[in-house]
């Protein structure tokens, strides 16, 4: 049997999903990629970092788009006229795929658990909280007002679940294409990574 096994992590705005996401790994030893994969896919497709960090988890209703003078990274200067969103779904695909091959690795995000749906050893993962809570946790890390913390939330689930629903087809957050969906803030951060280490052991049958 191959030893090498991939957990998702999808995550509300506010969750903890990303903080729950690097316990994970801690825990189990696995290379963790949360906004590392868009580093990876830069270098791997030649494209500028700043072009996936700009499109990160973000669908246009323009998904070919065309961006004019793209630089690509490399000795040659080259620059390319047109690049579709598409295409940096795709390119963030064929690294996670790659590196599921060779590491134990944990995803954040970034419609992963489709991206690795055929993957036998895996565990897909949907972290949620109550909105009083993201709202606070997001207070306190953007050092802004209620309102201000509940657009921030309101407005990134919407591009997070746009993204989601129109690359992979399925519906963000929907228990049906998880196996297990977690209320984050019913016990905290700590208690729930435990519970969750515990259902991953379990799940792929892991020895610890």
């Amino acid at each position: 049997m191959n030893n090498l096994f991939s957990i998702t992590v999808g995550r509300e705005i506010g969750s903890g999903g990303g903080v729950i996401a690097q316990k994970i790994a801690e825990h189990f030893n696995c290379n963790l990629y949360d906004k590392e994969i868009l580093t990876m896919a830069a270098k791997e497709s030649g494209f500028s970092e700043k072009l996936f960090h700009d499109h990160d988890e973000h669908h246009s209703r323009l998904h070919n788009l065309i961006f004019n003078k793209i630089p690509i990274l490399g000795p040659s200067n080259y620059y390319s006229d047109e690049v579709s969103q598409g295409s940096l779904f795709k390119f963030q695909s064929e690294v996670a795929l790659k590196e599921a091959e060779q590491h134990c690795c944990v995803f954040v995000g970034r419609g992963m658990d489709y991206v690795l749906r055929e993957h036998q050893n895996i565990v897909r993962i949907f972290i949620h909280a109550d909105m009083e809570y993201k709202i606070h946790q997001v207070m306190m890390r953007n050092v802004c007002t209620e309102n201000e913390a509940r657009r921030i939330i309101i407005n990134g689930e919407k591009r997070r679940a746009k993204y989601y629903n129109f690359y992979t087809g399925q519906k963000w957050g929907a228990k049906e294409y998880y196996d297990i969906c977690i209320n984050s803030c019913a016990l905290g951060l700590e208690t729930t990574a435990e519970l969750l280490f515990d259902f991953i052991e379990k799940k792929l049958n892991i020895n610890k």
